[in-house]
């Protein structure tokens, strides 16, 4: 792979992705003020190097699905094949090894009712496990504020799509929404003919689908792309243990934070699960000593660096080469 730099352009593109995964080339060269052939030129170009991917999720909750944060402390050197295994599984995302080794976190959407602990707790390596239920996402749904904020106001507005007035849940859910699902998170905008193709429905059924699914809010999309091109170079785990009344203004800073790429509330010992991305690993020392340390609700705290995403968002991983100075994970 080649060696990858992000020009100002190439930076409004990743912008208008997140805003609209889908939307077609046209009407981005519309609003980025270039041709639609450049548009789809440079698209490609970070498609191909493996820097970008558009990654279409489904929101579990109205997809009757569970997610959950797991911490799993591994017997010594069983970790890169455990995060091996787990990548692989489609119910799985961001998986990361953490540094120190022995270490890893992950993501599960799974059917409620899923004993996930004891089916974890059997695999080869595994020596104890922390799983905690996601209540509610409050930060990064939108995408990471560090790769959002290259356009106007006024061009975010005309790529926005339609949002759900009043969202509902997904009552009927086939077996082949299920490989609509897993297509659009391998690529957000494969086209309508291989959808089809995958699903056994045809393309103005698949559109219809698609349709439906945006207007009650169970379908976007998540620009997938090393936060390393961004200057971000490091990464950090973070749980919160907070006072019940703070916990608003917790998440207030959480959200508004640029390094925030991800926070959720979430069960167990821990009141908040954060991903933040960092410039260097001091940065670290001055988010806890700082913006944290500003908020009187949060009790204790817990963080880890993460050593190598294993997967990201989608069902591969993405780990483009970069330009500059070498990354620690």
């Amino acid at each position: 792979m080649e060696s990858v730099d992000l020009d100002v352009l190439d930076r409004r593109l990743i912008h208008a992705l997140q805003i609209d995964g889908r939307a077609p080339f046209r009407r981005m060269a519309d609003v980025l003020g270039v041709s639609e052939r450049t548009v789809a030129r440079r698209y490609q170009r970070l498609r191909s190097h493996l820097v970008l991917r558009v990654v279409g999720r489904v929101d579990s909750a109205r997809a009757g699905l569970v997610d959950t944060v797991v911490l799993i402390r591994c017997a010594p050197g069983a970790d890169e094949q455990l995060a091996a295994a787990l990548a692989r599984r489609p119910d799985t995302s961001w998986v990361a090894l953490l540094a120190g080794g022995a270490q890893l976190t992950c993501m599960f959407a799974t059917s409620a009712g899923v004993d996930l602990t004891a089916g974890l707790a059997r695999l080869p390596g595994v020596r104890d496990l922390t799983v905690s239920t996601i209540l509610r996402f409050v930060a990064g749904t939108d995408g990471w504020a560090g790769r959002t904020s290259a356009l106007t106001a006024e061009e975010q507005a005309a790529l926005d799509p339609p949002r759900p007035e009043s969202p509902v849940l997904l009552m009927e859910w086939t077996e082949r929404d299920a490989d609509l699902a897993a297509e659009l998170a391998a690529d957000g905008r494969t086209e309508l003919h291989r959808l089809a193709a995958a699903t056994g429905w045809s393309e103005p059924t698949v559109r219809r689908r698609l349709a439906t699914w945006r207007a009650a809010g169970v379908l976007d999309f998540e620009v997938e792309i090393d936060p390393a091109l961004f200057g971000y170079r490091e990464e950090a785990l973070v749980w919160l243990e907070v006072a019940p009344a703070g916990l608003a203004d917790v998440l207030a800073v959480l959200r508004g934070h640029p390094g925030v790429a991800f926070a959720a509330t979430t069960t167990g010992p821990w009141s908040v699960f954060a991903i933040v991305e960092l410039s260097a690993v001091g940065d670290l020392h001055d988010f806890v000593s700082g913006d944290l340390a500003a908020l009187p609700a949060i009790t204790r705290i817990d963080t880890a660096l993460t050593r190598r995403r294993a997967k990201r968002a989608g069902p591969l991983a993405i780990t483009p080469r970069i330009s500059g100075p070498n990354r620690s994970r």
